[in-house]
């Protein structure tokens, strides 16, 4: 069952296209994929001769009322070859609408502004899982002639069915996608959680203020706790040396000043201790050096 506006032969120019058909599902017709993957429908020929005699912009959109719910969506047409009363649209498109095979809907031809922008949600965390998302929408959106906000639309990729909801278009609330530069954006997915950052205790030094928490060293590991060796198998010497001629708090010689603070400098005086009740000029005259007598090889005979 379907009617139009003019039963008329010939309409005058500026009249619209409105009929009213009975929806069924494209698995009606068999295996038709392309028109499941996309977001046009088939029509009658009786729409195409009704058309053509109207002064319609092309391309042909049109609008899909279910009067029950007062549900709303629109599609572009695929062809013309569908029974007479008959539509057939994807499946998505009906539960869009929220109808079920044989019910009425009507459809208007409408003129929709060119798409500029668009937003969608994924339905499930699963779509976080292609690669590139914009190629693949890009790729998919061929095969749909407009979007309206509200709607859940849906693709295929790989075999597996993604569902998007359409949250925010521009310039207008339903728009055409038909030969348009659109600027996609996706919201988080439905379900999708974000991970909570653990704070690690370096991150202070990126301007974060690292937790109380993080900032605790276990007791059982302590850094740079080892014990240094020399090569020759001695022990390294950090105790003051203690005599009379030594001077309180001074450093062996050799040994590194461990409580060094930057911005100042230390004048270290070394003084040798006397020994054995010897002082110290007594030990710098038992010594002298290049004090030894030359030997010769061959002694000449003296005659």
């Amino acid at each position: 069952m379907f009617s139009f506006g003019n039963a008329f032969p010939d309409f005058p120019a500026g009249r619209t296209f409105q009929a009213t058909y009975k929806c069924f599902s494209v698995t009606m017709l068999g295996d038709r994929e392309d028109v499941e993957r996309g977001g046009k429908i088939i029509m009658p020929p009786s729409a195409l001769d009704q058309l053509t005699r109207l002064n319609i912009q092309y391309p042909m959109l049109f609008k899909l009322t279910n009067k029950k719910s007062n549900r709303q969506t629109h599609c572009g047409v695929l062809e013309f070859v569908a029974d007479e009363g008959r539509i057939y649209i994807p499946y998505w498109m009906m539960r869009n609408l929220c109808v079920d095979e044989g019910e009425l809907i009507q459809i208007d031809n409408v003129s929709l502004s060119v798409a500029t922008y668009a937003k969608f949600q994924p339905q499930s965390v699963d779509f976080l899982d292609i690669t590139n998302p914009k190629a693949v929408l890009e790729n998919a959106l061929r095969n749909f002639a407009c979007l309206t906000q509200g709607d859940v639309i849906a693709i295929k990729y790989n075999d597996k069915e993604y569902e998007l909801c359409v949250l925010e278009s521009q310039p207008g609330k339903a728009v055409s996608i038909i030969e348009c530069d659109m600027r996609v954006d996706f919201a988080p997915p439905v379900g999708y959680k974000e991970p909570e950052r653990q704070i690690r205790p370096m991150d202070h030094l990126d301007g974060q203020e690292p937790e109380e928490d993080s900032m605790e060293i276990p007791q059982s590991f302590v850094p740079f706790a080892g014990q240094g060796n020399r090569l020759d198998g001695k022990k390294k010497g950090t105790d003051m040396a203690s005599g009379s001629g030594s001077a309180a708090g001074q450093q062996r010689r050799g040994i590194p000043n461990y409580n060094f603070k930057r911005g100042t400098i230390s004048f270290i005086r070394s003084v040798r201790p006397a020994t054995n009740g010897h002082s110290e000029e007594d030990d710098d005259k038992q010594f002298e050096a290049f004090s030894g007598e030359g030997q010769m090889l061959k002694k000449k005979n003296r005659k």
